[in-house]
């Protein structure tokens, strides 16, 4: 079905009072809408609190019966489930390999950029949005070729707003470069519901595994949290993908928005674009706001990407400002829930690829950032978030 080779490897007992047995050394947690059962972030099986007895799940072959070890990756259901196990296998790559951090060798993963279609392309097949054509170059041979030449190995593509929701030119490089690339949709919030159903179809038919909230393309007036906005947060909970936020007009205009989405939809991840636009703050407005960004680090589902550092910095290449709000969330977030993006091909005029790339590096030699959290950042975190490999 999902073109992985399955075993049934797992048997546990529900009690009547929702207690999970019979997997020696199982971290789990029990809410009452039920269990999510989750290995390294992705979503392996859901067993409702109705069921009782013996229950199995199946696993990817590649994923061996001795690494299951859930703790802090384990995440809950949010609304009533049916009185079956549901398998999630849609939310496993078809590429995809069970990583480790101790065993898997690095790579370097660029957790934010666009692609869009050259000017041929976008004549011939994949049109521009109108008002929206592109100033810079950011095609395929393009990007191809810059990460290239600055060792990156595998991106997360965020559909760009240049195409806005028509996904299909993205859509086409996913299925050109599947070992590469994986995909970030972007919600589409007309009033007609429409977005609903497209985001699910991005997921579960082209294999999109995040999704992106630009809340100023929300209505005049509407925010975030208006009804089918928590329809499609609670959705992408539902399918097992991330909601990446981007708060270009800063952060405190959508502070509780997120509040009020994160602890509703627990179930539902979120990465916070260009660490939510903060930059080193200056003022106490400023630090207020970034401390807001900290404080969201008590919601174990949320991500920060260190990203786009030409967007954060007070300073020229190589902004050596942002050490601070990278020492900050590493200690507030740890490691495993930050990552770096370059947001590319934005980034390209402003310092270059490969120069935005070894300018993490410099930065946290200089907030003296250990080498295996360095790591974390730089590729393990994106790796384990979304089990590519």
């Amino acid at each position: 079905m999902d073109g992985l080779q399955w075993i049934t490897v797992h048997q546990v007992q529900v009690s009547a009072g929702g207690e999970l047995t019979g997997m020696p050394g199982l971290m789990w947690r029990v809410i009452h809408h039920g269990i999510w059962v989750v290995y390294l972030g992705v979503v392996q099986a859901i067993i409702s609190p109705e069921s009782t007895g013996n229950v199995a799940w199946r696993t990817p072959m590649a994923v061996a019966a001795t690494s299951w070890f859930i703790s802090q990756t384990l995440l809950f259901s949010s609304k009533k489930l049916s009185p079956t196990i549901r398998m999630a296998s849609k939310a496993v790559h078809s590429s995809s390999q069970s990583i480790t951090p101790s065993s898997s060798p690095l790579k370097v993963v660029d957790s934010h950029l666009h692609v869009w279609a050259s000017p041929q392309e976008a004549a011939e097949k994949y049109p521009y949005f109108p008002g929206q054509e592109p100033s810079i170059p950011g095609d395929l041979d393009f990007l191809l070729k810059c990460m290239s030449e600055a060792g990156v190995d595998c991106a997360l593509i965020v559909q760009p707003i240049n195409h806005m929701f028509d996904h299909s030119l993205v859509t086409s490089v996913l299925k050109r470069q599947p070992s590469k690339f994986i995909g970030c949709c972007l919600a589409n919030p007309a009033e007609d519901g429409s977005g609903l159903k497209q985001l699910e179809d991005l997921v579960l038919k082209d294999g999109y595994r995040a999704v992106r909230f630009n809340p100023y393309l929300w209505p005049s007036g509407q925010k975030m949290t208006n009804d089918l906005g928590k329809a499609m947060f609670s959705k992408a909970g539902e399918l097992g993908i991330p909601v990446g936020i981007m708060c270009m007009k800063g952060l405190s205009l959508h502070i509780s928005e997120i509040e009020e989405l994160c602890t509703t939809y627990p179930s539902t991840v979120v990465l916070l674009d260009h660490m939510a636009f903060c930059k080193p703050p200056v003022n106490d407005e400023e630090q207020e706001t970034f401390s807001a960004l900290l404080n969201f680090s008590r919601f174990p589902q949320v991500y920060v990407k260190f990203s786009a550092l030409f967007r954060l910095s007070r300073k020229p290449y190589p902004y050596e400002d942002t050490g601070e709000l990278l020492s900050q969330a590493i200690s507030s977030y740890g490691a495993n829930r930050v990552m770096w993006g370059s947001d590319f091909p934005y980034v390209v005029p402003e310092c270059g690829y490969k120069e935005a790339k070894e300018a993490v590096s410099l930065i946290a030699s200089q907030m003296h950032v250990s080498s295996s959290d360095l790591e974390w950042i730089m590729g393990r975190t994106a790796m384990q978030l979304f089990q590519h490999s």
